[in-house]
């Protein structure tokens, strides 16, 4: 059995590009009966998409890179070629090493941030959602929570380990010197703009610009802070 995945992230591919293939969790149960369809013997697959990140795994008897690459291209709106000069492929063995370094964290943009575990996990269940999820990637993915388990435990990895949201704030705080006189707008509709605006709230900034989109509710977000 052969095992693929394809994936652009922070590292090899511009935001405009990585926007272009972004998919919301409500997307992945119909992006993936997509991309069975196109390919042949209809291959286990799972998607995982993320604000830096998104890769395709898949598993058949024989290998369809280029296949899967063409077709999530077209998804996307962009040349193959373009989408290959931004792309990294990997089968079998480095595969599966991949998704070890990402499941832990060593991939991220903050090493060993913790958040992407999870993010795979949800992969993980709308693949068996979908029914694109057979013994090889169950398998594959099984060991990465094993794997990334064993990275945290081991290793002082999570000791300090923060996430894209709390290195956001950090580094604000660097740049200005007192949080609690800045105005903040966010820009955003999803998970990470939510938890963005929670670890600003424990700093209490000044203020933000109210958003031309209805106001998300967020947990814990001070009473006296009130959009204006």
């Amino acid at each position: 059995m052969a095992v693929w995945a394809l994936g652009i992230n922070h590292t090899t591919a511009p935001l405009d590009l990585r926007a272009r293939f972004a998919f919301a969790m409500d997307q992945i149960e119909p992006t993936l009966h997509a991309l069975r369809g196109a390919l042949t013997r209809q291959p286990e697959a799972a998607l995982i998409s993320t604000c830096n990140r998104t890769e395709i795994y898949c598993a058949c008897e024989q290998p369809q890179l280029q296949h899967t690459l063409d077709w999530l291209a077209h998804s996307g709106g962009v040349s193959p070629e373009l989408l290959r000069a931004h792309s990294y492929t990997l089968q079998d063995g480095p595969a599966a090493r991949h998704a070890f370094r990402v499941a832990s964290g060593l991939d991220s943009m903050v090493l060993g941030e913790p958040q992407i575990l999870g993010q795979i996990k949800d992969a993980v269940r709308a693949a068996e959602a979908a029914g694109s999820l057979g013994s090889t990637l169950s398998q594959l993915f099984q060991r990465s929570f094993a794997v990334a388990k064993e990275v945290r435990t081991s290793t002082e990895i999570g000791a300090h380990s923060i996430s894209m949201a709390a290195a956001a704030v950090r580094l604000a705080g660097q740049l200005f010197e007192d949080l609690g006189q800045v105005k903040v707008l966010f820009v955003g509709a999803g998970e990470m703009i939510d938890l963005c605006a929670t670890h600003f709230a424990a700093k209490n900034p000044k203020a933000w610009p109210l958003p031309t989109a209805p106001w998300r509710v967020v947990k814990n977000w001070p009473a006296n802070l009130a959009p204006r």
